[in-house]
């Protein structure tokens, strides 16, 4: 892999899904959790192409095979899109409703 390890991808990947999950659990505004799921979903997939990269550089399969973690990777960019797209949708529809967007106050969803 042009002289840089498995383990260094990986560590950056986790080090970047960690910082993502301690901004969901620690950040109360919606726009912030959003940006720190995305975070949390690039470091995925930087795991998925490093692996990806890795099996097809070390063991010599062929491109097909190979291709399996940038497939993951496009579907995995799909679903952030569509998370996204929902999700400022209803970020925005609270925010019509009562001019504020702080998550600890959001109970309209309760039955």
């Amino acid at each position: 892999m042009n002289g840089v390890p498995l383990a260094a991808y990986l560590g950056l990947s986790m080090f970047m899904f960690t910082t993502g999950v301690v901004g969901v659990i620690i950040r109360r505004n919606p726009i912030v959790i959003f940006m720190c799921i995305e975070l949390m979903l690039n470091a995925v997939n930087l795991a998925f192409l490093s692996f990806a990269r890795y099996r097809f550089a070390t063991e010599g399969h062929t491109l097909a095979q190979g291709m399996s973690g940038p497939m993951m990777v496009i579907f995995v960019m799909a679903v952030a899109a569509a998370e996204v797209a929902v999700g400022l949708g209803i970020i925005m529809a609270i925010y019509r409703l009562k001019e504020e967007v702080d998550v600890d106050d959001l109970n309209l969803i309760k039955g």
